[in-house]
């Protein structure tokens, strides 16, 4: 039986440069399965999307950092892009989001650059996780365990290394949710 997310609230932090299909697609997989989700960025309107180098589509923004917060969400994705990764590790807001949900041991699901942005804060010491391989010295840095692998669970934190990831990355995410719900 496919697991139900109705009255499911997650959220998606991006900014212009994240990977299209690292957003996209877990946003399509929860909202099959009944969540709500809600892009939020630094900025109102539209955020801008890569394939790898090559520009992609824009998404739209739900709310912005100033107007969320975790407390809100039921869980939490970070899309990688390597532009997107590397801006958005630097907001003190998208930071502070990331630490409340990791306080509130809410879902968080992280692809590929999307993991500097735990390291940013403070999230990963202790724990194991995959991001792509060039942030594996920067995982060990900050006191984590990098391992090579499609999917890798510690806790509350979901991680994955790439596009080609995206399946069991969407599943371990909808099941992460549903075991939340089931608590």
């Amino acid at each position: 039986m496919a697991i139900s997310l109705n009255g499911f609230k997650v959220a998606i932090l991006a900014v212009d440069g994240f990977e299209q299909a690292e957003l996209v697609e877990p946003q399509r997989a929860l909202k099959e399965a009944g969540a709500q989700v809600d892009v939020i960025s630094q900025k109102t309107g539209t955020i801008q999307g890569f394939k790898h180098v090559d520009k992609g589509d824009t998404v739209k923004v739900d709310r912005t950092l100033d107007e969320a917060t975790a407390a809100d969400y039921d869980g939490l994705v970070l899309p990688g892009g390597v532009v997107n990764g590397d801006a958005i590790r630097l907001d003190a807001k998208a930071q502070a989001f990331v630490k409340e949900a990791n306080q509130g041991k809410k879902p968080i699901a992280v692809i590929c650059h999307g993991g500097w942005l735990p390291i940013s804060a403070g999230i990963v010491a202790g724990r194991t996780m995959t991001s792509w391989p060039s942030l594996q010295d920067d995982v060990r840095n900050a006191g984590g365990t990098w391992v090579d692998q499609e999917v890798q669970i510690d806790g509350n934190l979901i991680t994955s290394r790439k596009p080609d990831d995206l399946p069991a990355f969407n599943q371990a995410l909808i099941e992460a949710l549903g075991k939340a719900r089931a608590a």
